[in-house]
């Protein structure tokens, strides 16, 4: 395994994070692993030398945090060999003050997620989205105090617009408090626009790249259909990939990636992470995996150099997309 620096931190991470979203409830999404079923992926990542794991509050309301810290207790983990990661923002209940980024959700949130986790402490607090309805001093003061109560080390942030992340930035440096150290946005091989405000931003203030869907949902398994399905049972119930890709261009890249997969002996999906961990700037994609051979696809992924002529017939065919995945 490789480990990198996260951004101007002096934390190191390993060069793929576990989505943990992928284990939790089927009552919160069919195509998601119960405990059980989930225990082979978590052992195998560690194995590997993964020591980045990625969960939210929201991930199955809560199950999945409860099965993270489960199982990394279980296969007797040192709580400092691990980088853990989670989110608050989304609705936990039908409570009107259950979501969203105000000071009272923030601080119920942080010590409802530690309990779910076992853990004293997460390695990074990250707002799941931006939150128009509170003030950001409002937001980034309630983090500041959950870092400096020790129950986080870090911040971070997901999706949201540049001119939004530089807000919260300036925000939490002119009052002298905790600063995003990290950027968990939505970028891959067929949804680049983040290069076009976000990623610069992030490159000129140090802040690390954590991409999530760094594979498109599954889009670069060759499975997926242009009528907006595919043959899993992920493509067949997951709405927010319809909105996300399926244009008529992401097939086109997609095929792209399929074409020089073929010629290396492997597969699109390994193509499509290989061009991310390729990208000197992106610090951890945050890989999901249902399927054993989907981690060991991505694992592998991390010995694939791409040449500068392949790199190009993968980027040529790209469209600009509207803007997606900040809500």
């Amino acid at each position: 395994m490789q480990y990198v620096k996260l951004g101007k931190t002096g934390m190191k991470v390993s060069r793929l994070c576990l989505g943990m979203m992928s284990y939790g409830s089927k009552s919160w999404r069919e195509w998601v692993l119960p405990e059980e079923d989930a225990k082979p992926f978590i052992k195998r990542a560690l194995d590997a030398g993964i020591n980045f794991f990625d969960t939210a509050d929201v991930y199955s309301l809560g199950e999945s945090e409860k099965i993270t810290g489960r199982l990394l207790k279980e296969f007797g983990v040192r709580r400092e060999n691990v980088i853990i990661a989670t989110k608050v923002n989304g609705q936990m209940s039908d409570d009107v003050n259950d979501r969203g980024l105000s000071r009272k959700h923030i601080l119920d949130s942080i010590d409802k997620s530690l309990q779910r986790l076992q853990m004293e402490y997460v390695d990074i607090y990250q707002t799941h989205r931006w939150d128009p309805n509170v003030p950001i001093e409002e937001t980034m003061e309630a983090l500041n105090d959950v870092v400096r109560a020790g129950k986080a080390r870090y911040i971070g942030a997901s999706s949201m617009f540049a001119w939004q992340f530089s807000k919260a930035q300036h925000t939490a440096q002119s009052h002298g408090w905790t600063r995003f150290v990290s950027m968990q946005n939505h970028y891959n091989l067929v949804y680049r626009e983040e290069e076009r405000e976000m990623i610069p931003l992030c490159l000129d203030q140090g802040v690390g790249l954590i991409p999530w869907s760094p594979m498109a949902r599954g889009f670069f398994a060759g499975n997926r259909t242009r009528g907006g399905s595919g043959e899993t049972a992920r493509a067949k119930t997951d709405p927010f990939a319809r909105q996300l890709y399926f244009r008529e261009g992401d097939f086109t890249v997609a095929d792209r990636a399929n074409e020089i997969a073929a010629a290396r002996s492997v597969t699109g999906s390994q193509i499509a992470l290989a061009w991310l961990l390729n990208k000197p700037h992106i610090a951890a994609p945050i890989i999901g995996a249902t399927k054993m051979d989907h981690l060991e696809q991505a694992i592998a992924a991390l010995d694939l150099e791409l040449s500068e002529e392949e790199n190009r017939r993968l980027e040529e065919p790209y469209q600009p997309h509207p803007v997606l995945g900040h809500s």
